[in-house]
């Protein structure tokens, strides 16, 4: 699984960061960023979570 983040849209709500801190963190700038592109086995049900926990749909895990 990969994970991709359109930080153009993001609203730095950080709830990405607090559901998945793998692969999900909280740039210097304030915006969120994907830190770990290729998504470990024991974070991708946490990553699929983020996802679809995203209020701007910004995120995609695949």
């Amino acid at each position: 699984m990969k994970a991709t983040l359109d930080r153009s849209g993001c609203i730095s709500c950080g709830m990405c960061a607090d559901t998945c801190p793998e692969v999900f963190r909280m740039a210097e700038d304030g915006v969120a960023e994907v830190y770990r592109e290729d998504v470990p086995p024991e974070a991708e049900e946490s990553a699929v979570e983020a996802q679809e926990g995203c209020p701007v749909s910004v995120i995609t895990v695949e």
